[in-house]
């Protein structure tokens, strides 16, 4: 069965049982929409949960370039958590980009005051032009607050070295030693992606605890590739809550960007590293 079919099946028959889950992603706003928050509400949208967002910081970047960043002020970011959750149930929480240690803090804060069942990280520290994201001294907050509170971490491999301080080789042995040691951190499961390695096929490795899963795939060829790791980890989060295990949640977001990256040349949206196309199954009805 082709994966959008398979998708819109598998959403379908949650839907007729009345379960559309309120996903929330935490996250910096991209202008052009290939990452970030508005990146994550397509995903959400896509497959099939409601999307709700709380903005950490406003960006000025596009396919090329990230011009400027300014950190949204501890204090609104926290009253953007506590009103959106006195109000709303919410099943998943997605974080991305967090631009400094106080946000960082606010967050864990919120976590721990709402419990919502999932929590998956992605550590966003450098946007797909080279530009930090993640001020270098918060990334010792971040691990040491947001790394245990999580059902599942995302990092690649320059994220998951910085994480470690210490260099993690791309080879899937190093990458689950990296895993395992994430998870000694406090992690519930971590999941390693080797789209910066350099052999020709892409492997992610995915540790649980007890467990070691590998996804492999051919490398796409696009330059189309902004927001591809904003893209997988929201589509965890909306799988998560849908799908019976870990494993196979992780499997199906996979397949739904690897999907989105061969169709991202559908698209024309910048003169640099575009989007990936995140309704290529909806838009071709």
């Amino acid at each position: 069965m082709p994966l959008e079919a398979n998708l819109r099946l598998r959403v379908f028959d949650h839907r007729s049982q009345m379960a559309i889950f309120n996903v929330l992603s935490i996250a910096g706003v991209d202008p052009s929409g290939g990452a970030g928050l508005i990146a994550d509400l397509k995903v959400f949208s896509a497959l099939g949960v409601y999307g709700c967002g709380v903005v950490t910081a406003l960006t000025a970047q596009n396919t090329r370039m990230v011009a400027g960043i300014k950190a949204v002020h501890e204090d609104l970011l926290q009253l953007q958590l506590s009103t959106l959750f006195d109000d709303v149930h919410i099943d998943v929480v997605k974080i991305g980009m967090l631009a400094d240690s106080a946000s960082v803090r606010v967050v864990a804060s919120a976590l721990d005051a709402y419990r919502p069942r999932y929590v998956v990280l992605d550590p966003v520290m450098v946007a797909k032009s080279g530009d930090r994201l993640l001020e270098t001294e918060a990334v010792d907050t971040l691990r040491e607050l947001l790394v245990p509170r999580s059902s599942i971490v995302t990092p690649n491999l320059p994220e998951v070295s910085e994480l470690l301080r210490r260099q993690v080789s791309d080879d899937p042995e190093g990458m689950l030693k990296a895993a395992e040691d994430l998870v000694d951190l406090g992690a519930e499961s971590v999941l390693v992606k080797g789209g910066h390695g350099r052999s020709a096929m892409l492997t992610d490795v995915l540790f649980d605890g007890f467990g070691c899963t590998q996804f492999v795939s051919e490398r796409i060829l696009t330059r189309n590739t902004h927001g591809t790791g904003c893209t997988l980890s929201s589509a965890i989060a909306a799988l998560l809550p849908q799908r019976e295990n870990l494993v196979s949640a992780v499997s199906d977001a996979h397949r739904y960007v690897s999907d989105a990256i061969r169709a991202a040349d559908e698209l024309s949206v910048g003169g640099g590293h575009g989007p990936l196309h995140h309704f290529f199954a909806a838009w071709r009805q």
